[in-house]
């Protein structure tokens, strides 16, 4: 079997070959354009071949900023277009795929790789490991209303600007920019190219499906802040909640949830600790659901990955860390000073065992140590090692993504 990348001339192939693996079919081009796989990078597309030159599966990365804890901005490949023909899976294809593709990320420097997941059982053997989370949040539009703050200076009472409804269509660069300014404060959230948003690729707001935009802007009209919406039976459904600023969500929120002509608002991303359920007047009309993984993380280069991210708590943790997939095994003394780390090996006793795919969970703060350590996967070998861990890699704000790749 040979596995390569594509070319400009075979690139066809490559899409028809993971739809294929999907039981898909390819979507038929509309004007405005919207073909998810319309940004994907060809030379950082991969076909696996048979001997007799047939493709039997695919992989593919796009080219990212994530964001760690400390606002730091890494650029990252996002894995994606991962499959297999339903002929020859079980045979080792996929495998070959995610080893080839790991060595490529590690040969082009990257000490990190991310994927979302089609299923939980896939990755977790490559070293792939949930990081951050993602929740729906359903409110009844009866029950909507909102508390005023109970804190002096805090949430609407320091809002100030306005909210304007835009079609879709006419605030694309307002988009853009504002969801730039998001990513790059937000840990877990990743970037968008701007090839994305000129080739509509994606999911809604990139996409060209119709919809209405509510438009935050602060006090000299300066956009800060949008939702992204439709409405369909009665159920107004936010796409995404771009801000960073808790008043200026709050005065998004409060527009679409007193919407007139609807039963009831779906947030489909929100953090699942999002404070938002706790403005609402009535704490049980809002329904949390739907909590599920999103953004997952390889860690590729231990000590480059842990240097780079900043840090919040001072210490010294002795991380004793096995690769199954690759082989490898590992241990470093991280030393964290100041909000900055140093990782070298070390040949000191552990305080955590652990596999990558942990250290890729806890390494945004969004999984905590001590829970894997209640799990079974992540062994503590001195009393108040997990309990430190919690505080050493906790994240400046809780990790969130809501990119879809």
């Amino acid at each position: 079997m040979e596995i390569r990348s594509t070319t400009d001339d075979d690139f066809d192939v490559f899409v028809d070959t993971v739809h294929a693996a999907f039981g898909s079919f390819p979507e038929t081009p509309v004007e405005g354009g919207g073909l998810w796989w319309s940004a994907l990078e060809t030379d950082r597309c991969l076909l696996a071949l048979m001997a007799d030159g047939r493709p039997v599966g695919t992989a593919a990365t796009y080219s990212f900023e994530l964001t760690l804890p400390g606002e730091t901005l890494v650029p990252v490949p996002g894995v994606t277009a991962v499959g297999v023909l339903p002929s020859h899976r079980r045979q080792g294809v996929l495998s070959a795929m995610m080893r080839h593709q790991l060595a490529e990320s590690r040969a082009d420097g990257a000490f990190l790789s991310v994927l979302l997941c089609s299923e939980a059982t896939i990755y977790g053997r490559f070293g792939y490991g949930p990081a951050t989370y993602t929740a729906q949040l359903k409110v009844e539009h009866h029950r909507a209303g909102l508390t005023l703050p109970r804190a002096r200076g805090t949430a609407e009472a320091r809002a100030a600007g306005s909210v304007e409804v835009l079609r879709r269509a006419e605030c694309g660069e307002v988009l853009e920019e504002v969801y730039d300014r998001y990513r790059r404060a937000q840990p877990g959230a990743l970037s968008r190219p701007h090839r994305w948003w000129a080739l509509r690729a994606g999911q809604p707001p990139i996409s060209p499906a119709p919809r209405y935009v509510a438009v935050h802007r602060d006090a000299d009209g300066v956009p800060d802040g949008y939702a992204s919406y439709s409405i369909d039976s009665g159920t107004l459904t936010v796409d995404e909640t771009i801000t960073t600023d808790d008043a200026v969500f709050t005065a998004l929120a409060r527009f679409v949830l007193e919407h007139d002509l609807v039963s009831q608002v779906v947030f489909k991303h929100v953090p699942p600790e999002h404070p938002l359920r706790w403005q609402l007047a009535d704490f049980r009309a809002g329904q949390v659901n739907g909590v599920m993984d999103w953004l997952w993380v390889r860690i590729l280069d231990i000590p480059g990955a842990l240097t780079a991210r900043g840090w919040f708590t001072d210490g010294e943790l002795v991380l004793d860390v096995t690769d199954p997939f690759l082989d490898e095994h590992s241990r470093y003394l991280l030393t964290v000073r100041d909000a900055k780390a140093d990782c070298v090996p070390t040949d000191r006793e552990p305080d955590l065992s652990l596999d990558v795919r942990d250290l890729g969970s806890i390494y945004l703060g969004g999984t905590t140590p001590s829970t894997l350590v209640r799990a079974g996967h992540i062994q503590a070998h001195r009393p108040g090692a997990a309990t430190f861990a919690d505080a050493l890699f906790r994240a400046d704000r809780s990790p969130h993504c809501l990119h879809w790749f």
